[in-house]
């Protein structure tokens, strides 16, 4: 018969899972929330930080003005710069709720207890990101790095609900050998992470339309491009980046980078994707990836084609996070070690009682 010691474990183990998953859910809202604050021109709406006008809700008009005379409140964007704000925290409160709730497993064989502390540390960092982004005035640097920290915090809820799931299923770390990555697995992550990094500097530079019309740019296959002003990584801070500063041939090669990028990582995941798909446990992460990206790739040019309406530029930011979790997912099925699937299939009776 199971003890009170038992039982409150097994509360803890639920609440843990439970927990975690909800952050991956709120982690994609509140990313997705950010690129909405962005598209609407709101990431200013409030001058100062973590206040808004100094006020913990947005204020009056008067008492706005009284505050920052040079910036006039217009009381939407405000509301959704603080929207986002209250958002992150709470996110931020998860977070710390999961490492207190773990706390008393920490020394637990196979508890991911080191992936609660990185999440912690990532996302106080986010947090510094959050602040730098308004501070800096949009400086396109801290954007794309804000927007790369969001993406990081949701890779780790994920990781986190993996491994505690695993943890529940009786698994230790010290028992499994875990499968190293190949080149072609690691090209994979590298050319996801540098294509978002490159979504994140097309965004925060306003280049989105630079390149108008597809397959060509502007109507030419290699058009006028000014890469090193394109890229240049230690620009000058300010005085204020809404709208971007930079002139028009630097923006198409940001965006003609950002094209190049794409067809590179759709190489990369076809390869990935017939190099394994004799792996039958492998084939519905890697066939969701190839959908996911040719989803994405399709709401990329259609972007482009539509002048980069609102709702579609947000279905592109949530194609990209469909990109993350799913490439996430497939690495982590591509580590797990074969026995312990196995493993899984026959203790999948006792799983449903954790």
């Amino acid at each position: 018969m199971p003890t009170l010691h038992d039982q409150a474990h097994v509360r803890r183990l639920r609440l843990l899972l439970s927990l975690s998953l909800v952050g991956v859910v709120f982690t994609s809202v509140v990313v997705l929330i950010g690129a909405w604050t962005r598209l609407v021109d709101a990431g200013l709406g409030c001058p100062d930080w973590p206040g808004c006008y100094g006020e913990l809700v947005v204020p009056d008009v008067e008492r706005a003005s009284l505050h920052s005379p040079d910036a006039p409140l217009e009381a939407f964007k405000a509301w959704v710069e603080m929207i986002h704000r209250y958002l992150a925290s709470t996110l931020g409160l998860l977070v710390i709720g999961l490492l207190l709730l773990g706390v008393r497993l920490r020394h637990s064989p196979g508890y991911p207890w080191k992936t609660s502390v990185a999440l912690l540390g990532v996302i106080v960092l986010q947090g510094a990101f959050g602040a730098f982004t308004v501070t800096l005035k949009l400086w396109p640097q801290v954007v794309t790095l804000h927007l790369l920290g969001g993406l990081s915090v949701l890779v780790l809820f994920l990781w986190l609900h993996l491994g505690l799931r695993r943890f529940a299923k009786g698994f230790q770390a010290a028992a499994a050998a875990k499968r190293r990555l190949t080149p072609l697995w690691m090209a994979a992550v590298a050319l996801l992470v540098m294509q978002l990094a490159l979504g994140g500097w097309v965004s925060s530079n306003y280049a989105g339309i630079a390149c108008q019309g597809f397959p060509t740019c502007n109507g030419q296959w290699w058009p006028a491009m000014d890469w090193s002003e394109g890229f240049h990584l230690t620009q000058t801070v300010g005085p204020n980046y809404l709208h971007g500063q930079l002139h028009a041939d630097a923006r198409t090669a940001i965006h003609h980078g950002h094209r190049i990028g794409a067809l590179l990582l759709g190489l990369a995941l076809l390869m990935l994707a017939l190099r394994h798909w004799g792996e039958v446990r492998m084939r519905p992460w890697l066939g969701g990836l190839v959908i996911a990206y040719g989803v994405q790739l399709g709401l990329g040019i259609a972007n482009v084609l539509m002048w980069l309406p609102l709702w579609l530029a947000l279905l592109h930011t949530a194609g990209a996070l469909s990109l993350v979790l799913l490439l996430a997912l497939a690495v982590w099925h591509w580590r797990e070690p074969v026995t312990e699937v196995e493993d899984s299939t026959r203790r999948e009776k006792e799983w449903v009682h954790v």
